[in-house]
This record gives structure tokens, sequence and C-alpha cells, in this order.
């Protein structure tokens, strides 16, 4: 006899990752509507009064899941444009809505970018308010731009932690910034971006961001890739950091060993963006406590440092067509939490920042000079340049 129970609910639970998941947010629709312009008056000729705009505005410390909390309708409407009277001919335009964003918001509409909020304080209007009534019009107000729009936050930070579950990513942002992700054994520990704030003696800080582990096919949006390499885009210097003994998934997916992951975390970012490669990278080759980790770096220490000699070694289907070249190699064994590999870590991930920084101004100087140069030719040649009469 088979005897039904309410034992079975219990099995519908949610998933505690994707629970842990909506405590950030990247992504967030919302319908903006420009207000509708006032009515004239055809009698004096009057003109109604313009219809607001909706208008975002990048603003520090806030997140889209604040925003999604102070407009819970997603609708966003601007006031209307007053409407012409004979104590007022020309009516007042309507109140603009200001909707703050988080800086690194780039805004789509039907999948058409109209726009990106980078710098604080800058604006983009959203959806614009209707004219007021006059001739043109018939003296009937204008309705404004209705639009679904689409906010797309990009995580701005100076370092981007990279590498697959289990790495170590977590443990060093832990190590060398005041977040605190959680660390466990198990891959996926981290299953939403983390962004930690690196103090030095001096007061500079550093924003470090430590995105969820990457899986093979991560260009293809596998693993909800592009959720997390989107966020790379905007960081100045990339961390990747790989496991000394390797990296396998699961028993459904191929080992790969230290060397392999690199060249197919390689693969993968050059599928998904090969700009992404010409980045300033640091190499940070962790779990060097276990078992000949010193003997297995030293056999591939020459090829991490020129990549290009051991592609057509690897498997073809992670073989990249351009490599990366890492700035500097560190080895470690985060887990030790020793001060001194953290500090060391700190200071070179630092110095890499500001070395890229001397360069880039050294190039817009260059270019600035290149561009004093050719405005003085152009004028000297017009100087000496005949005449055709």
């Amino acid at each position: 006899m088979v005897v039904f129970t309410n034992v079975l609910g219990y099995a519908a639970k949610r998933a505690p990752r994707k629970y842990l998941r909506r405590g950030f947010l990247d992504s967030l629709n919302l319908r903006v509507k420009g207000g509708t312009g006032g009515m004239g008056l055809p009698r004096y000729g009057g003109i109604g009064g313009k219809g607001g705009d909706v208008v975002a505005v990048a603003t520090e410390d806030l997140t889209l899941t604040h925003l999604a909390a102070k407009y819970k309708d997603r609708k966003i409407m601007a006031e209307h444009g007053n409407h012409s009277e004979q104590r007022g001919i020309i009516g007042v335009p309507g109140n603009d809505v200001l909707v703050p964003v988080p800086r690194g918001v780039t805004v789509f509409r039907k999948n058409v970018k109209i726009g990106e909020i980078d710098e604080e304080n800058s604006k983009l209007i959203l959806a614009r308010g209707g004219i007021g009534g006059c001739e043109s019009t018939g003296f009937s107000g204008q309705k404004g731009e209705n639009h679904i729009i689409t906010l797309d936050l990009k995580l701005i930070a100076d370092v981007a932690l990279v590498g697959f579950p289990n790495a170590g990513k977590s443990t060093l942002l832990k190590s060398i910034s005041n977040a605190k992700p959680k660390v466990a054994e198990y891959p996926f520990t981290t299953v939403k971006p983390q962004l930690g704030v690196v103090e030095y003696p001096d007061l500079r800080t550093i924003k470090v961001a430590d995105l969820p582990g990457l899986i093979e096919g991560a260009h293809v949006n596998i693993g909800m890739g592009h959720k997390f390499l989107k966020h790379l885009d905007r960081t100045k210097l990339l961390v990747f950091i790989v496991d000394i003994g390797g990296f396998r998934l699961s028993v459904r997916h191929n080992y790969r060993d230290c060397l392999q992951t690199v060249v197919l975390l390689n693969k993968e970012l050059e599928l998904y963006k090969p700009d992404l490669l010409d980045m300033h990278a640091i190499l940070i080759v962790n779990k060097m406590d276990t078992v000949d980790a010193e003997k297995k770096f030293k056999e591939i220490e020459p090829a991490l440092n020129n990549l290009e000699t051991i592609i057509d070694k690897v498997p073809t289907e992670i073989q990249p067509e351009k490599v990366l070249q890492f700035n500097e190699i560190i080895t470690t064994s985060l887990i030790n939490r020793d001060k001194n590999e953290i500090n060391m870590i700190k200071e070179r991930i630092r110095y890499h920042l500001d070395k890229q920084a001397e360069m880039e101004l050294e190039k817009s100087n260059d270019d600035s000079k290149e561009v004093e140069l050719f405005k003085k030719l152009k004028k000297q040649l017009y100087i000496h340049t005949p005449t055709l009469v």
C-alpha cells in the first residue's frame, strides 16, 4: 500500500545558492516616462510648459538593489508641464525626476546602448518630456517619451581577481582587504561578485573585485560567464589565481593541470573579449604548501613566462590565438595567512597599478606633443605655401 504524505513538500525548498545570489543585482529593468507638455492657450498665443525629463545621475556608494527597493513597481514618471493661462501665458515646465544610479552603469533601450554613467554626478537623460502646446502642435501638449530601459552595472574596481573555482580568490580578498567573503573547500563558494578595499599605511586605497569562479565555456555564458566577465571591462589590473595542483570541476569534466588551467583562462578571456588580453596582469600560483608543489612549479615556470612556447602542446580546443603576458608571477600558500607574503602581494599589486598609471601618463604626454608638433607644422605650411592667382 502506498501512503502519500506532505513530507515531499519539503523537497522543493529554495536552492540556497540562488538565494545567496539575490543579494547582488547587476541588471535592472525600468519603465521611464517623461512628463506630458501643458496645453497652450490659442486665444493669447500662450505656450504650455514642457514636461519634465527622467534623468539618471551617477551616485557613489549606491547599488541597483537600493534602486530596486526605491522603485518597487519599476516605474518612474516625470512631472507634467503646466497649462498656459491668462495670468501666465507661458506655462511652468514640469520638474525633472533625478534617478540616482551607481557609477559604472550602462543604459540600454531595446538592446541598443544609449549611454554610460561612470563619473560621479554625471547625468544621462532616460526619457524626455513632451513639448508644451504651441502653434505648431495645435496648442496641444505632447506626450513625453515612454521607454523600457535596462540598467547594466559593471563594477568599477582597480583590480579583478580571476580564476577557476576554489583557487583561492576569496581567501586572497579576505587577507588583503576589509571584505569578508565566504571561504570554504568546495567549488563556487563565491556566488556573487565581492568588492573589497585594500588600505595602505599612507591612506592609499585600492578597490579589488572578487568574481565568482569561471568554468569552461564561460565565454558563451555557461555558468553565467557573461554576467561575471563583463565586470573585467572597467578594471585596471587582472590578478589570475590558479591552483598548482590543477583543477577539475567534477567527475564529468576533464582534469586540467596548472599550466592548462592558465591557458584555458587565457582562451576564455580571448573568446569573450580579446582586448582583455592587453591589460596588465599578475599570476598568483597558490597552494604551494601541497606535495611536490615546488617541483611542479619549477617544471612549468619557463612556460608560464612565455606561453607561446607550449601552446601547440595543449589540447586544440583550448589553444588561444593570442597569449597573456604576465607582468609578474608570484607563488604563495594563502591558507597559511603569512603576513609577510600578504604584504608582499599588496605591495606588488600597488606597484603594477602605479607603473601602469605612469605608462599611460607618458603616452598621453607623447600624444599631446605630437598634436602640438602637427599644429606647428600646419601653421608653418600655411605661412610658406604659395598663393595661387
